[in-house]
């Protein structure tokens, strides 16, 4: 179990997207929020925030793409040595949008994408989109903006985000699959693979730990009921703790061999169960969200 933040750590939050998406709009309420805020900043300039002395406040920083310091090897290796950083309690925001939406966030306001000046706003979303795929998936918080609108996504911040929120802890949960190994930052895991696996029922393979055919199916093992009885049962003895302790943030992951079945109706389950309990909970399923869940042949690979 990891300590919560002593109290000179410094609360960081990256914020970064796509052009279009809402990065600027999440600054601003950020800002609004009482976080110090850079926006734009140049990544070989936030090793020294870190070095300054703490000035009392969270720092959000704005990493636009289009930067012409901004390097996606880089920046991962700056996410990683900062969550191994003692001295910080880091966060990263990414603000997705749908290709299609920011087509026509573009086409509206007749901006040109700045990734392709001279060219459609399609090509260029699609050069920014790969340019950030990497950071996408170290993100701590995606949020989804393409049914949102500015005051939405304003809403969403604060919900997550207020400074004054110290006992209000969020907690995020996640899915994975071992073979794409263990994701970044998470404070619990559980391992889902000694469960029934649906995998092996042709008709519920290509579905996912959503649909409720796949949760009654893993429900008839035995050991199922349990399991989520004392998994729920120590994740709410430990939620109060940790707030006490002054952390704002606990990740939760589940995993199981492909990602697709067992460990998404494990975190579905759970954070509806945190969530009827009162507990701010995002919900974020690696694979599915990487479109890294094929549905093999009959008899190849194990999913689930």
């Amino acid at each position: 179990m990891t300590q919560g933040p002593s109290q000179a750590e410094q609360r960081m939050v990256l914020v970064t997207g796509p052009s279009g998406a809402g990065r600027s709009t999440t600054i601003h309420a950020l800002e609004d929020l009482g976080y110090e805020v850079i926006d734009n900043i140049p990544l070989s300039l936030v090793p020294r925030l870190i070095e300054a002395p703490n000035p009392g406040r969270p720092l959000a920083l704005g990493l636009d793409p289009r930067n012409r310091e901004f390097n996606t090897t880089a920046l991962i290796e700056l996410i990683d040595s900062m969550t191994r950083d003692p001295r910080v309690m880091l966060e990263v925001i990414y603000i997705d949008c749908a290709v299609e939406e920011l087509i026509r966030r573009f086409n509206q306001t007749r901006r040109r994408h700045p990734m392709a000046p001279d060219d459609t706003p399609a090509t260029g979303i699609a050069r920014e989109m790969d340019l950030l795929a990497a950071v996408r998936a170290r993100a701590d918080h995606l949020i989804d903006t393409t049914e949102l609108s500015p005051h939405d996504l304003k809403a969403e911040i604060g919900r997550w985000f207020a400074v004054s929120s110290a006992t209000r802890l969020a907690v995020s949960i996640q899915s994975f699959s071992y073979k794409r190994g263990l994701p970044r930052g998470v404070d619990m895991i559980f391992d889902c693979r000694f469960l029934r696996n649906p995998h092996w029922n042709a008709e519920l393979r290509p579905l996912t730990g959503r649909d409720p055919r796949v949760v009654d199916h893993i429900a008839t093992d035995a050991r199922f009921a349990e399991f989520l009885e004392r998994v729920t049962g120590m994740v709410l003895f430990l939620l109060p703790a940790q707030a006490e302790e002054g952390k704002a943030h606990l990740s939760i992951g589940f995993g199981c061999t492909g990602g697709q079945h067992r460990s998404v109706a494990m975190a579905e389950i759970l954070a509806a169960r945190l969530a009827e309990a009162g507990w701010p909970v995002a919900k974020r399923h690696r694979e599915l969200e990487r479109g890294a869940v094929a549905v093999p042949a009959a008899g190849t690979g194990d999913l689930g």
